[in-house]
């Protein structure tokens, strides 16, 4: 275990948070100003960025933001540079900014799929290639991605961002091989399941998606607090609630059925939404509301509910996984006894 980052207090180490402005990126803000980080703050939006940047202050922690645009490699490099010039080191990079388009790939504008991977999977990519050098140079660090369950399993009507988050997966991977012979630098992986954010709420949506978030959905300041414990004792894959292992495990065993149903399951809400498109945020910083949490289609579950899902769920899994294995056993019994 890594000695400089396995420890219980984060107060002092600097950290860049990409996409800050809402969402997770504002409840990571959040968490880490909490936990007395040095914090830079990161996203296209200035007004939205000036409102995090107060909160942050306001919590008592010393902050900079520095408006960003992670699908630029120029932009970046300066983000980290402003960083540091802001507090001479960079301890923890977390790149989180990302933006989702839903719809037939065939009705999204070409420039919206584009601009989809270049955010998701260029600016990790990006952020990466421009803050390695630097923890080399101070011989730790810890880069920690925030990815989601869409880097095991695809999302239906949503090609492109199923492209961009299966890429950055590899790309994390491939990077934990890079660094294994720096022992005090990590390369972190984060698969939650849905947010409870206003991610949904700012994305590009096309052929007639709702822009309220499903029952099963998870609070982003739950998520926050994982980032924060992966910077303190990092961990090269987190699945940082039940779903995301869950249905990653199912998906492993039953894809056909999974991708057949989500898609059925998807046709089904498109059919019953609002038709209205829009190009939400990927191509623009994010519009109003500037805050953590989205709008649900139902109240958001009691915890006790909660566990009672899970339960379920875990059941059912676990009877579905010893169906399928049934299933493929071979029939050993002699023919005469068939």
């Amino acid at each position: 275990m890594d000695k400089t980052f396995d420890i219980h207090s984060l107060n002092g180490k600097t950290v860049v948070i990409t996409g800050a402005s809402s969402g997770i990126g504002r409840a990571a803000a959040e968490a880490f100003a909490i936990e007395g980080c040095s914090v830079v703050l990161a996203a296209r939006g200035e007004p939205a960025l000036e409102e995090i940047l107060e909160l942050c202050r306001g919590l008592g922690a010393s902050a900079v933001a520095v408006p960003t645009d992670v699908s630029d490699p120029v932009q970046v490099k300066h983000l980290a540079e402003q960083a540091l010039q802001f507090n001479g080191r960079i301890d923890i990079w977390i790149n989180n900014a990302g933006v989702m388009a839903t719809g037939k790939l065939e009705e999204m504008p070409v420039e919206v799929v584009e601009q989809v991977v270049k955010t998701n999977l260029l600016g990790y990519l990006f952020a990466a290639h421009t803050v390695l050098p630097i923890f080399k140079k101070q011989e730790e660090g810890v880069l920690i991605n925030n990815i989601s369950i869409g880097g095991w399993m695809p999302a239906p009507y949503g090609a492109a961002y199923s492209a961009s988050k299966y890429g950055a997966r590899g790309m994390v991977e491939a990077l934990q091989g890079e660094v294994s012979d720096f022992p005090n630098i990590h390369v972190c992986a984060l698969y939650p399941g849905i947010q409870r954010s206003t991610g949904n709420m700012h994305s590009a949506k096309y052929s007639g998606f709702s822009s309220k978030i499903p029952p099963l959905s998870f609070d982003p300041r739950e998520l926050a607090a994982k980032m924060v414990k992966t910077a303190k004792h990092p961990k090269k894959t987190n699945y940082t609630d039940w779903t995301s292992f869950l249905l990653k495990n199912l998906y492993g065993v039953f894809p056909k059925v999974m991708v057949n149903s989500m898609s059925a399951g998807m046709r089904l809400m498109m059919k019953n939404s609002d038709p209205s498109e829009t190009n939400g945020n990927v191509l623009v910083p994010s519009d109003e509301p500037h805050r953590i949490y989205g709008e649900t289609m139902i109240p958001p579950p009691s915890p006790t509910t909660k566990k009672l899902m899970f339960a379920a769920s875990l059941a059912a899994a676990a009877a579905a996984v010893m169906l399928f294995r049934h299933s493929k056993e071979p029939n050993t019994k002699p023919k005469h006894l068939k």
